[in-house]
């Protein structure tokens, strides 16, 4: 898993309305900081920065969260965008353990083509997109592959039966 360094700025914990929307024309997220033994805070995030380190490696990269009263290590929690314009609004970041397990939402990719849908006539329903893992940070996968392409007709794929990497519940 790939760990990311990013700058936050401090921000006071109640702004109003028209602060955060200064902010948000800056190009800047406010943000919340929580979790772990510290107590939480407000910080603001470059949206630039947030959205690379995102792209480059995923939702559920581990980051090192700087800032004027130290570091933390952190995983993005959620991050709220507008309705019209999608662009980011708020993000939560959640202080975790490089030690202790934790639970995150990983991306199935289904791969290959089952012969029941291509010989058969059948349709392939897939009803889950993510899965819940329960792991070390640093073993979190980017996603979880299941190949379709031993599936006939009224056969089905469950949970229990995903291929996940060791370490991974």
């Amino acid at each position: 898993m790939e760990e990311i360094l990013l700058k936050a700025e401090p921000r006071p914990a109640r702004g109003r309305k028209s602060e955060l929307t200064a902010l948000r024309r800056q190009r800047l997220i406010p943000a919340v900081v929580y979790g772990g033994e510290k107590s939480s805070m407000s910080v603001v995030v470059s949206e630039k920065e947030l959205a690379t380190a995102t792209k480059s490696a995923g939702a559920n990269a581990i980051i090192h969260l700087k800032h004027d009263k130290g570091e933390d290590t952190v995983i993005l929690k959620e991050l709220k965008r507008h309705a019209v314009t999608n662009q980011p609004m708020h993000a939560d970041f959640q202080r975790i353990s490089l030690k202790r397990k934790i639970e995150v939402r990983v991306p199935l990719h289904v791969t290959g083509e089952a012969p029941g849908v291509k010989l058969h006539g059948g349709v392939l329903e897939h009803i889950l997109r993510e899965l819940n893992v329960r792991c070390l940070p640093t073993e979190i996968p980017h996603h979880v592959d299941l190949d379709v392409s031993r599936l006939e007709l009224n056969q089905s794929v469950l949970v229990k039966d995903l291929p996940v990497p060791s370490g991974v519940e």
